[in-house]
């Protein structure tokens, strides 16, 4: 029997008010049919995320910036090993509560397109293509490969047009082009769902051209579930669907608007505006079939995920799995191939200096490992610890200021002077500065409540600035490595500082990551998955979400480092390359002194407005071992190619 029809005859024995009650995310024991409790909101952004232990990967936006989708394979086969075992334990007694179940809440495919939004690093960046491609590798080590049951649900989220600002989500109405929706917003959506075929799509806060994302006609019922073919099941973001009337306006009453999603999608709340259905029915708004035909794929999915049987085969996953040592060494990895070098002037890797000044608010602290939605490592590395126990060299490490905080009460510790001298008594200076979690995020998580989680420019915090430039002073080479989820203007350390890295938020095995490319062990292979901008004054207005002047794509100025920077240790070379409609054909050879990973990258443009229409169409990462050459073929994506109006005019290059 299929799962269709064992979810057809289940729900057949329901009454009206089981149904409704098994679409509210916290969906209640039916005793009377077997079902048990089940909460349906579970999160693994980089990881098993707020259920105790866990293997905490770099965030998304570290990630992306590998390139490396077969790597993001088996980070999300990692992840969804641990989730089962997990899962495993938690049934035994008798339920699961929220974060302990199998349907996960993950990835963020949004674009991040304007790099003041806070919960940018969620995603995988700002390019459609390498979205979609890491996207992809994602849900299907999540969901798993066997041919009856599914290991876990994957949701791509937030549908749709969603990345600030923060502080309006829940009232604000994107106001989007055809083609922006076609080319940018869209795009990595349609390419994951007919490509990976995840289970679930989450629908964002806001309106979309004035309807209301969760309730949206055009885009869930017509687009998604029509043009799109999408097959799952549809759950609102928490509390969207109150949203609807209490601040988009659309609505009148709770009752409205849980009828209207419904009808036209959204079949799984989290929150508790469908406690109205029920009523909604009685008055008429909605239909009982559409109740059961909703509620039939709720539990379609809970069947696919072996729940009611006795022979799922990861029902076998011990939990010895959870922070194994193979999943902690693969973080290892994935950390590694997440830091970009984005400036050296040979000074890297460090050539055994005998004294290193570590320096910055940064340096030592936990939550910039972390990122958000984050779970709990047992054991990490924070960067001043990677190198400490990287280096026989003599380490000074002075925290040199609070990482936001310019006013400092005469009674509080002065820790300025501490990096003074630190950098006097080095041969080196590291300085670890940026951002944390704490600074951009998503509404609510984070201290600046005044923007609620986003960013009001890409500015370094003054206290850092004022820091930064005493160290200067001291005449020490300097590393700069810049933590945080997004672009912070870094004009100031490329100018003064000998070598500069961005390490966004690089998990729990971050700090062992950072030290391997300093002193060599590795060469750094990543690349920037977004532009960094040489000033705010350079980003449109945040609330437009025309995609003008925005990103690698539309940018009209010259940026500091452009999506794809990433510097090596050694140097690759790429002759005899050929294109056609299809893929790329070239030789790389690496020439240099390290054995190294590289990331080809294709780009098409039109030859008559190649400044503006540029796409990257296909990329591909390869290791070789110093000498070495490979002839490669790069496959294009013909969806992107399908984007340009006139395919018999595009020019195709190499970065």
């Amino acid at each position: 029997m299929d799962y269709k029809q064992r979810a057809k005859e289940l729900v057949a024995q329901m009454t009206l008010a089981e149904k409704c009650s098994q679409m509210m995310h916290t969906a209640p024991a039916i005793e009377r049919l077997g079902v048990k409790e089940y909460n349906w909101w579970n999160e693994c952004l980089h990881g098993v995320g707020r259920s105790g232990t866990a293997t905490v990967f770099p965030q998304p936006i570290g990630m992306a910036a590998s390139f490396n989708t077969e790597l993001m394979y088996d980070v999300a086969t990692a992840i969804s090993d641990e989730a089962r075992a997990k899962y495993n334990e938690y049934k035994k007694f008798g339920s699961t509560l929220i974060y302990q179940g199998l349907t996960y809440w993950s990835p963020n495919i949004n674009i991040f397109r304007d790099p003041r939004w806070g919960r940018g690093h969620e995603t995988y960046g700002e390019d459609p293509l390498l979205t979609g491609k890491m996207g992809v590798a994602f849900i299907k080590g999540l969901q798993g490969n066997d041919p009856k049951h599914r290991k876990v649900d994957a949701t791509i989220k937030h549908y749709a047009v969603h990345s600030g600002p923060e502080g309006e989500r829940h009232s604000f109405n994107a106001v989007v082009s055809d083609k922006d929706l076609r080319e940018t917003y869209l795009w990595a959506f349609k390419y994951c769902i007919e490509n990976a075929d995840p289970s679930a799509v989450m629908g964002s806060y806001n309106r979309i051209n004035g309807e209301p994302a969760c309730a949206s006609k055009t885009y869930l019922k017509e687009m998604l579930y029509g043009t799109f073919g999408f097959d799952g099941y549809v759950v609102s973001d928490c509390g969207a669907i109150c949203d609807i009337d209490k601040y988009h306006k659309v609505t009148q009453t709770p009752m409205e608007s849980a009828a209207l999603a419904v009808n036209n999608g959204c079949i799984l709340n989290c929150g508790d505006a469908y406690k109205w259905l029920k009523a909604a029915v009685a008055a008429g708004m909605v239909s009982e079939e559409t109740i059961t035909k909703a509620v039939e794929k709720l539990f379609e999915a809970r069947f696919r995920l072996g729940m009611f049987d006795d022979d799922c085969v990861y029902d076998q996953i011990p939990y010895d799995v959870v922070e194994c040592d193979k999943h902690r060494a693969l973080n290892r990895r994935m950390a590694q191939e997440s830091v970009v070098l984005l400036k050296n002037d040979g000074i890297l890797p460090l050539k055994n200096p005998k004294a290193i000044a570590v320096i910055g608010p940064n340096a030592d602290d936990k939550s910039v490992l972390l990122g958000n939605y984050e779970g709990t490592p047992s054991r990490y590395a924070t960067i001043l610890r990677g190198i400490q126990d990287a280096t026989d060299a003599k380490i000074y490490y002075a925290r040199g200021c609070h990482i936001y905080s310019d006013e400092i009460h005469s009674w509080q510790e002065q820790p300025l002077r501490e990096a003074i001298i630190a950098a006097q008594k080095s041969d080196v200076v590291i300085m670890c500065m940026g951002l944390n979690p704490s600074m951009e995020g998503e509404e609510g998580d984070a201290y600046n409540g005044a923007d609620s989680g986003d960013k009001k420019d890409i500015e370094l915090p003054a206290s850092q600035k004022r820091l930064l430039e005493e160290i200067i002073k001291v005449g020490k080479p300097i590393v700069f490595l810049n933590v945080s989820g997004s672009c912070i203007n870094l004009t100031r350390a490329d100018e003064a500082c000998n070598a500069v890295l961005q390490v966004f938020y690089p998990g729990a095995e971050g700090g062992n990551a950072v030290a391997d490319i300093l002193f060599g062990k590795v060469s750094p292979s990543g690349k920037l998955p977004v532009t960094f901008y040489r000033s705010t004054e350079d980003l449109p207005d945040f609330r437009d979400y025309s995609m003008e002047n925005r990103t690698y794509k539309y940018f009209k100025g010259k940026p500091l480092y452009p999506f794809g920077h990433g510097l090596s240790y050694t140097k690759f070379s790429i002759t005899d390359v050929s294109f056609d409609s299809q893929k790329a054909s070239l030789t790389i050879t690496n020439e240099g002194d390290y054995d190294g990973s590289e990331v080809i990258k294709v780009f098409a443009r039109d030859r008559n407005n190649s400044r503006l229409n540029c796409r990257l169409v296909g990329f591909q990462k390869v290791f070789l071992k110093r000498g070495e050459a490979m002839r490669v073929q790069v496959d294009m994506c013909q969806d992107v190619m399908e984007l340009f109006d006139d395919t018999s005019d595009i020019e195709f290059f190499i970065k």
